[in-house]
């Protein structure tokens, strides 16, 4: 089996997780941020955290793609938490870190009431024709929304197309998106795709957890000749669908 596993239960990765909980509270208090108001986004990225210590000895943010270098691994964008672009870049000029966890107050108040209001007024998105499908799935990058809509017309046979999770197996254990056809890890990328076989010719829409691992991904899937790949912008953390957990 090419998907690692590592047991969320197990003596090993709850202690690792306390580790971690405990350093994403000192980088907190260090920098003067706060965390992103959103739990699950702060829980999913601790336990990717975690989980990358273990598997590689290293905080590795769990956003971007680790990958093996003349036998030593590497951040495809050299990112080890707290990474520099989160200090220098995206928190002073956009409010948050990349994987969202670390924010400013100003940014975590606003996306407080942001949050709110989403939940007062959200609808569900309406029903697509079959033209719109497929106008939909030659685009490169499509919103929580329209992957909705995607999954129920595909439910309705108007389209096909393959949902692929690029996250790690503890991930998707965690949550993952109803109606997703394979679980393809980043750290196993190569040999979990050819053991799913999916058609070269067939219609992709890859997600991760905010978007960064599947849009590198979703180039090497371009660069292997797979024709149809599109990618959900915001990750799960932006999908309004069902959610299923722990199978």
């Amino acid at each position: 089996m090419s998907i690692i596993k590592i047991d969320m239960n197990s003596p090993e990765f709850q202690a690792e997780m306390e580790k971690t909980v405990k350093f994403t509270d000192k980088v907190v208090k260090q920098f003067g941020w706060v965390y992103n108001p959103q739990i699950e986004v702060n829980e999913g990225v601790q336990m990717g955290l975690a989980r990358n210590k273990i598997m590689y000895n290293k905080r590795f943010c769990p956003c971007f793609m680790v990958e093996e270098v003349d036998g030593s691994y590497k951040s495809a964008d050299d990112r080890i938490c707290p990474c520099k672009p989160a200090i220098e870049k995206e928190i002073p000029e956009e409010g948050s870190c990349h994987c969202g966890i670390f924010c400013t107050p100003e940014f975590a108040a606003q996306k407080s009431v942001e949050l709110g209001l989403e939940e007062a007024v959200h609808t569900h998105s309406r029903g697509l024709t079959a033209e719109e499908c497929a106008m939909l799935l030659k685009q490169p990058e499509l919103d929580g929304d329209e992957l909705e809509a995607l999954i129920e017309a595909r439910a309705l046979g108007m389209v096909d197309f393959k949902l692929v999770d690029v996250r790690e197996h503890m991930e998707w254990m965690m949550g993952h998106i109803e109606g997703a056809d394979h679980l393809v890890p980043t750290s196993s990328f190569f040999q979990t795709l050819q053991e799913a076989q999916i058609p070269q010719d067939a219609h992709l829409v890859v997600y991760c957890h905010v978007g960064s691992r599947s849009a590198h991904c979703q180039r090497i899937l371009s660069d292997m000749g797979y024709k149809h790949v599109g990618n959900l912008t915001h990750g799960i953390v932006s999908y309004g669908g069902t959610i299923v957990r722990g199978r």
